[in-house]
């Protein structure tokens, strides 16, 4: 019986020939990531199991990007607990506020995850890195504190899903718009421990920005984990940025899927995800002309914080204002990405058109700090989330869309078709 992708990975990385799906096995890792929320229970478990040191100083990530920079004394204190643990045991990947952006869009750029890699993380958007062809899931932090101790982690295989692609996405579709469509068709739990596998010609018109918003998303259909292929644009990415040797897994041809789907990339319209789940999905053409007013627009995240977003975002608002009544704050998804946006002109474009340009943080998704929403509020987010009150009062209302469709609302003061500012 053939292997998915996936199992492939799993596979080398447990010393075995081949698995099958719903095995459990014991896998080595090639890193394990943390951030401030759950890095200080992690260390907590791990000072329990009264190791004096890591797995490997070089294969342990911790990022502060939650509440930092500190938004409270709590938030200060739980960084202090990160801080201090990476400076104890030597942890190489540490990066403190200045150096640090939000985890899943600095990993990749700092080249720490590689196709061929087994990567965990306690946070469950970890699984962003399979747009780089690498296996990574997210866990909890009593796992994140096994993995920093021994380097391994136990899962159970899962079975697989293929998605393949087609066509040309047009103008105003990107990544985000196509795993809202997904989701939208297969549920919050239509993948539930499964594996996400995108496959098709359709994939070579997807840009990484692209394809790093669909992984990161996977989880919101109750996915284990999204994989891409590994292609020429991800060795290109890779040779730009990574830190150590990748190694390309493809799946059998008579590997095992529990469902297959078709989808046209060219009939993908712009999408938007209602209140409260990423599953109640419209497209712009569904959602009737001033038919959902909003008080905030916010442009960033994990999800789409990376130049690709903030270049759709300068190229709508461009010349435009934010409409008065509209508060829309954006957010880099790194400091690289910072001083690229300054480059281009990109910050000086959205602050003339009424936006705030903020450092890195995940601050706003999470409804943390900066973007909290009020009681009756309405957002349009290109953040991954829209539960109750995920970004503020649980009367407030989180709209989840690309870019273009939130750059497109913050001009007009309603979700809004960008197409029709054209």
């Amino acid at each position: 019986m053939g292997m998915t992708m996936t199992q492939k990975i799993l596979a080398a990385h447990s010393g075995l020939e081949s698995v099958v799906a719903g095995q459990l096995i014991e896998a080595n890792l090639d890193l394990v990531l943390g951030n401030d929320i759950t890095s200080p229970v992690a260390i907590r478990e791990f000072n329990k199991i009264g190791c004096d040191c890591v797995f490997h100083k070089s294969k342990i990530a911790l990022v502060p990007d939650h509440f930092t920079p500190n938004k409270d004394i709590k938030a200060a204190e739980q960084c202090k607990i990160v801080r201090e643990f990476a400076n104890s045991k030597e942890i190489e990947n540490y990066f403190e506020v200045g150096q640090m952006g939000i985890e899943h869009a600095l990993i990749p750029e700092k080249g720490l995850a590689v196709a061929g890699d087994v990567i965990i993380g306690a946070d469950s958007h970890t699984c962003t890195y399979g747009a780089l062809g690498a296996f990574s899931t997210g866990i909890g932090s009593t796992d994140m504190a096994a993995g920093m101790a021994t380097g391994k982690a136990w899962f159970k295989v899962p079975a697989a899903l293929k998605f393949v692609l087609t066509g040309c996405p047009t103008k105003y579709v990107s990544g985000k718009d196509v795993i809202l469509h997904i989701i939208g068709m297969i549920g919050v739990d239509g993948a539930l421990y499964k594996s996400m596998e995108f496959v098709g010609d359709g994939i070579k018109n997807l840009s990484m920005d692209s394809r790093f918003a669909m992984a990161n998303m996977a989880i919101e259909a109750g996915a284990k984990n999204g994989i891409f292929p590994v292609d020429d644009l991800t060795i290109e990415f890779m040779k730009e940025h990574s830190t150590k040797e990748y190694k390309v897994y493809e799946a059998d041809e008579d590997a095992e899927y529990e469902a297959v789907y078709e989808i046209d990339l060219s009939k993908v319209r712009p999408t938007v995800a209602f209140p409260h789940l990423p599953e109640n999905t419209k497209t712009v053409d569904e959602i009737c002309d001033k038919e959902v007013k909003i008080d905030q627009v916010v442009i960033g995240s994990c999800t789409n914080g990376r130049m690709e977003d903030l270049r759709t975002a300068r190229d709508i608002l461009k010349g435009k204002k934010v409409d008065p009544s509209v508060r829309c704050i954006v957010f880099p998804g790194t400091q690289n990405i910072y001083l690229q946006a300054i480059k281009e002109g990109i910050v000086t474009d959205l602050i003339k058109a009424g936006a705030v340009f903020s450092t890195s943080t995940c601050g706003p998704c999470l409804g943390g700090h900066m973007g909290i929403l009020a009681a009756g509020e309405r957002a349009v987010s290109t953040t991954n989330r829209n539960f109750v009150g995920r970004m503020g009062h649980v009367e407030s209302e989180v709209y989840l869309a690309s870019p273009a469709v939130a750059a497109a609302s913050a001009i007009t003061g309603y979700i809004t078709n960008p197409e029709i500012l054209d």
